[in-house]
């Protein structure tokens, strides 16, 4: 769940540069609005061997280890672990550098259909933002083998803040959890582009896919909202609604 880059336009005619970056509508201090927020995702699981799976949490990277509770190496230079706690229950952690980044508890309905989540993300001083996520069966019988995907709104850290501040002349700092801790942004015109003064477009191309992040704020200054999506999966949308502060 949550990594997003997020990318803005560069502007060509200085004067309109200066006039944003000294009054630009995004910048500001922001909090999640999260009766309003929304965070959709699709997971697949897929039995490999006694004991071993394939896990797949973002399209085209794919995790395969064994269920024993170990810490195993995966392709992005983190750990995954999973452990079996009993036929309905999975816990799920991810390190980096021996640091604990992911906790999850799975835990599966009695007729296999459902799939809630309580997923923990945490940050480098050890902090955590948590959300839970509940997830629908799409693909397989029984087990937690098979493709889910998230059908409810997701239950926020009420106290989820992001703050956006200049960032040489004509870009934006994004500081916040839900973007890894401070994000700096550049405005190229091309991936990073601003739409107009109250409307950004940013796309990064990864694990042959293409996500898409929209952030856009309100005509009266007071809402931003930031829409994340696959670019070939649009239905497949995270909605994050922020307050400004």
């Amino acid at each position: 769940m949550l990594n997003r880059v997020l990318k803005v336009l560069l502007v060509t005619c200085l004067a309109t540069v200066t006039l944003w970056a000294a009054d630009d509508p995004f910048v500001g201090k922001w909090k999640v609005n999260v009766a309003n927020s929304k965070i959709t995702d699709e997971m697949k699981v897929e039995a490999v061997g006694e004991n071993k799976y394939a896990f797949t949490f973002v399209p085209g990277a794919v995790d395969t280890i064994v269920t024993d509770g170990a810490d195993h190496p995966t392709p992005d230079g983190t750990t995954l672990s999973v452990a079996v706690e009993g036929p309905n229950n999975w816990t799920v952690v991810r390190r980096k550098d021996g640091r604990k980044i992911i906790s999850a508890l799975w835990t599966l309905s009695a007729d296999g259909k459902t799939l809630d989540d309580a997923f923990t993300q945490y940050q480098p001083d050890g902090s955590p933002i948590s959300v839970n996520l509940t997830y629908q069966r799409t693909a397989g019988a029984s087990g937690f083998t098979g493709t889910w995907d998230s059908v409810s709104s997701s239950r926020l850290d009420s106290s989820i803040e992001l703050e956006i501040q200049p960032y040489q002349g004509d870009g934006l700092s994004l500081i916040s959890p839900v973007v890894g801790g401070t994000q700096n942004i550049k405005f190229d015109g091309n991936d990073n582009r601003r739409v107009n003064q109250h409307s950004l477009e940013m796309t990064k191309a990864a694990h042959g896919q293409t996500r898409v992040t929209q952030m856009e704020v309100s005509p009266d200054l007071k809402t931003l909202t930031i829409n994340v999506y696959l670019a070939n999966a649009k239905q497949l949308a995270t909605i994050l609604v922020f307050d400004r502060e």
